[in-house]
């Protein structure tokens, strides 16, 4: 199996059971997220910042103002922790202290560098517009070179990595099993919307096709669940 090697850091201690070091696992709750937390120290303060990003193979890239407190934090050599949760389900059972959620999670280890190579920097801008969007940067303008130059790009080796998840029923005790209570899932899906149009696109302008294309996956996705 392609897995990620366990290290102090990732290996899960309580739950070990719902842990996953293996590697197309960690991939796909990353590519599905849009939004991660990243936690760093300054100067013994902790702070937890959410953040775009997208991964391409083995590497997370975030991005920012060249003056972003936190990537010119990064950039200096400071260890990164970063972490993306979906929210798949509340579970709630007889017992209060069973209740519970489902949810698919990744936690990263490392220190990120500041790319410096300009095409590497590019394909990292245009990877986090496409993880957005499916093809949605062939339908916008490129950054043009004062953009870059204002833009901050960091990458982050995807390394030490683990995944935690929690799937299923809740976990009543065997005494509680006949309380008159209900006890089950309730399932949670994100669900693009209708889009709205800003107030310069015309009202009969058609909507992008990678537009319709999400969101006819995303309902098609909801559809299928609810079947």
């Amino acid at each position: 199996m392609d897995a990620f090697p366990v290290t102090s850091r990732t290996r899960l201690r309580r739950k070990p059971g719902r842990g996953s070091y293996d590697r197309a696992t960690v991939h796909a709750i990353l590519d599905e997220g849009l939004v991660c937390h990243v936690g760093f120290v300054i100067h013994g303060e902790p702070f937890v910042v959410p953040a775009t990003y997208a991964r391409i193979g083995e590497r997370l890239y975030l991005h920012g103002a060249v003056a972003n407190r936190m990537l010119r934090t990064l950039a200096a050599g400071v260890p990164v922790c970063v972490t993306v949760t979906h929210l798949d389900g509340l579970v709630l059972a007889r017992s209060a202290m069973h209740h519970s959620m489902n949810y698919r999670s990744v936690m990263l280890f490392g220190i990120a560098t500041l790319v410096t190579d300009p095409e590497e920097k590019r394909r990292a801008l245009e990877a986090t517009i496409e993880h957005m969007v499916p093809g949605r940067s062939a339908g916008t303008r490129a950054p043009n070179e004062q953009e870059l130059r204002a833009t901050s790009v960091l990458v982050l080796p995807v390394e030490e990595a683990s995944a935690k998840i929690r799937h299923g029923p809740p976990s009543d005790d065997a005494e509680d099993l006949e309380l008159p209570f209900w006890a089950g899932v309730i399932p949670l899906r994100p669900c693009p919307l209708d889009p709205v149009p800003d107030e310069h696109t015309g009202p009969n302008a058609p909507v992008s096709p990678e537009v319709t294309s999400l969101l006819e996956r995303a309902r098609a996705e909801l559809s299928a669940n609810r079947s």
